[in-house]
Parts: structure tokens; C-alpha cells; sequence
């Protein structure tokens, strides 16, 4: 199991690598299909945020699901505890539901093309083929390292996962394992991009999205935003 621990806007010392790597070695016994687990320390300099200004996340990849927890504290040895915590509660809480719904709801990652119209898949020389096609004769510009198309906006983050289509009691636990408050995936009953979210309490909420002609054609402004 790797462990790699970085720091942003701060200086991580030795003996506290050797302490996170103490403090997680137990984790493997957990989850003995973790790869790797990336700790990143980072630092809060706005002084009114003294008693939370070391913040600790850790981030476990693995061949299932990625976990992750994270935790700000006075000082990141605290932050540290807190973290290792929540990320061993989630492990728990994962093992638990593997025993009572082993596979429930999931498809293979190589079955994905074959259910969701237009996925892109690997080809016999590991590229990513097929997927949305590119549009035609918009202008692109580079700023910095970025590269805009037409007017913008302007995209300072972009991520793409590989993902198969799930039921939505596995979408609110793939959820619970990273702590987040929203989680997007494809319905594996309707076929529909949605997104479940956290509200209040321990109620949860669900996003469908359902493509309609008549809203597409519909004059701008008419509707079509989503309201939680």
C-alpha cells in the first residue's frame, strides 16, 4: 500500500509523514483492496480561523469505490485523528452493506457502452473511443494553461469518471464514502443522468434529468433550470 502525503501552503515535516504512516497502516486491514491513500496537509493563514487552520485529507483508492474523509483542527496532528476516524468509520459502514447487498444494483464497467447510448469505451489498444463528438468550427483559445472554446465560460476545473449505472440506494452510499453532499450518476432503472443530495437532517433528495424535445425548443427563459 502506497501513502503519499503533500502539502499546500505548507511545508509537511518528516516526522509527520512518519506519523501518518503509523496512523494508517491499520487501514489496509480494513479494506484489503486499497491501493494507495493520498493525504493532503494544507494551511488556513486568516488568523479568525486559529482553531481550524490545519486541514487533513485523506483521499483511498482502491479497487472499489473511492474513500474519502477529511477534518481541520488546531494543529494537523489533530486534524490527522479526526480524519483517520471518519475514513475508518466509513470502511466500516462499507464492509457492512458489502455483506448484506454484495453487487446489488451494479453492472460491469465493460457492460457500460452497451447500456448508456453514446459511452465511450476502450479499444484494443487501451484508447478511449467514441463518447460525445466534439462540435465543429468553434473558436478556441488558450488562457494560461487553459484552453477555452467559443465565449467561454471560463472552466477552472474539469473533471471525467468512468462510472456504471447504479441503483439509487448505491449512489447514497458511494456518496457517504467520499462525505460529500451530492453524488451524480446514471439511474440504472430509467437510464437518466441524476444526482442525489444531502438536506436537512438525514433526509436525502434525487435529481432527474429527463431530456424533452419541447423544453429544448422552448424560448429562453421559459424554464428548464433545476430547483432543489
Amino acid at each position: 500500500m502506497d501513502i503519499v502525503v503533500k502539502g499546500r501552503k505548507t511545508e509537511v515535516p518528516e516526522r509527520f509523514r512518519k506519523h501518518v504512516a503509523e496512523k494508517l497502516d491499520k487501514i489496509q486491514k480494513l479494506d484489503g483492496k486499497v491501493i494507495s491513500l493520498d493525504v493532503e496537509v494544507s494551511k488556513e493563514l486568516n488568523p479568525r480561523q486559529a482553531d481550524r487552520s490545519d486541514r487533513v485529507e485523506i483521499t483511498l483508492n482502491s479497487r472499489g469505490p473511492v474513500v474519502r474523509a477529511e477534518a481541520a483542527a488546531a494543529d494537523p496532528y489533530a486534524a490527522l485523528d479526526v480524519a483517520v476516524t471518519k475514513l475508518e468509520a466509513r470502511l466500516r459502514k462499507a464492509a457492512s452493506k458489502r455483506h448484506t447487498r454484495r453487487g446489488a444494483g451494479r453492472i460491469p464497467a465493460a457492460e457500460v457502452p452497451d447500456v448508456v447510448s453514446g459511452a465511450a469505451h476502450l479499444n484494443g489498444d487501451g484508447e478511449l473511443v467514441g463518447g460525445p463528438s466534439e462540435p465543429e468550427g468553434v473558436p478556441t483559445k488558450r488562457v494560461g494553461t487553459l484552453e477555452v472554446r467559443g465565449d467561454g465560460p471560463l472552466v477552472v476545473r474539469e473533471k471525467t469518471h468512468a462510472a456504471a449505472p447504479m441503483a439509487l440506494d448505491q449512489a447514497l452510499y458511494e456518496m457517504e464514502l467520499v462525505g460529500h453532499d451530492f453524488y451524480l450518476f446514471v439511474d440504472i432503472d430509467t437510464k437518466q443522468p441524476s444526482v442525489v443530495y444531502r438536506r436537512h437532517g438525514y433526509d436525502y433528495g434525487v435529481i432527474h434529468l429527463n431530456s424533452d424535445a419541447a423544453v429544448a425548443q422552448a424560448p429562453a427563459g421559459a424554464g428548464g433550470g433545476l430547483h432543489r
